[in-house]
């Protein structure tokens, strides 16, 4: 019998496929299907506090501040006492999750303030959550601010956070870094237990016909695993933190090339989105039937057997691939004649 086990920011899992942070979450029912069809954990979609900021905005308008200027209406205001906010209601669903559920269950936060992060986060930590996940998404569009500004943007929040929780604590970190390993190392350092690589950042595009910036959800490709794969490997032995990959997984092909490179768990949305739960359970029998053919009996052995640093030619995923896939392009007969 093969071993899929495998460790995920000190938790043991079964298996290395973890449904990450989707719409997919919200519904109990469907997080059942998820487990039963083999997820070895869960991310719960995140938790906005730009969106708390907006709710509690609007109820102080019109719930506290509705009556100024006209006392007769005191008396008319509706008795929100009993209002669930969004994040009463993202705890309700937390502890409903954990209730439920057999597996992990992974909080994820998107903060923009150094109290939202921290507040949020020990709320997420009462309310049962096994790890938490910091979504930071930021994009660095000011001039004013340096690569060494952005990154002590990161590892600022984490240091508050780490301050304030004990749980196990993931970065989900974008591929726009100017030297991640060095970064990783600082993360590190500064208390994380984990990173995912990498924040899919929605593109706006452009509608020729309005003339406007427009918003529209694309899901991952498989191609898309690539440059996954590529830092996973370079970063496989060379950090003590867990290793997720995020991002263009949708067969058993992009899962086995990841723990590979030397992932710990592999992240899926678009795929579980596309084709529903069911699709984890075929990726985790395809990829026991591969193991089984290759004779691996687990995948602690098989992890990070092809990183940077088990290779016997590192520059594999470094420059020397560059200059030999540039030179590897044939063009069709006929297409230049």
């Amino acid at each position: 019998m093969i071993d899929l086990s495998t460790d995920y920011l000190g938790l043991k899992l079964k298996n290395p496929l973890v449904p990450s942070a989707s719409p997919l979450s919200k519904d109990i029912d469907t997080a059942l299907r998820l487990e039963d069809a083999g997820a070895a954990a869960l991310v719960m979609y995140s938790l906005f506090e730009e969106e708390l900021r907006t709710e509690d905005a609007m109820l102080d308008r019109f719930l506290l501040h509705s009556g100024l200027g006209h006392s007769e209406a005191d008396g008319f205001l509706p008795d929100h006492g009993e209002f669930q906010g969004g994040l009463e209601r993202y705890l309700a669903h937390l502890h409903q999750l954990k209730r439920r559920l057999e597996i992990p269950v992974v909080a994820s936060l998107n903060g923009v303030s150094p109290s939202g992060w921290v507040e949020l986060g020990r709320e997420l930590e009462k309310a049962g959550a096994d790890a938490l996940e910091l979504n930071v998404y930021h994009v660095a569009a000011s001039a004013r601010h340096s690569g060494v500004t952005v990154e002590a943007r990161y590892l600022s929040l984490l240091i508050e956070l780490r301050r304030a929780v004990s749980l196990p604590i993931v970065m989900k970190l974008s591929p726009y870094f100017s030297s991640l390993p060095h970064f990783v190392q600082q993360l590190e350092h500064a208390g994380a237990q984990g990173v995912a690589l990498f924040n899919r950042f929605y593109q706006p595009d452009i509608d020729l016909d309005d003339l406007r910036m427009t918003d529209q959800l694309h899901l991952s490709s498989a191609d898309e695993a690539l440059l996954r794969i590529r830092w996973i490997a370079i970063l496989h032995g060379r950090t003590r933190l867990t290793l997720a990959a995020t991002g263009g997984v949708h067969s058993e092909s992009e899962a086995l090339k990841l723990l590979l490179a030397g992932a710990d768990v592999v992240h899926l949305a678009s795929c579980l989105l596309q084709h529903g739960p069911d699709k984890l359970t075929e990726i985790l029998a395809a990829m026991q039937n591969w193991m089984e053919e290759k004779e691996y009996e687990s995948v602690v052995q098989m992890k990070g057997s092809m990183s940077q640093q088990n290779l016997p030619d590192p520059s594999v995923v470094a420059r020397a691939s560059y200059l030999r896939v540039l030179d590897s392009f044939s063009p069709r007969p006929g297409v230049w004649s």
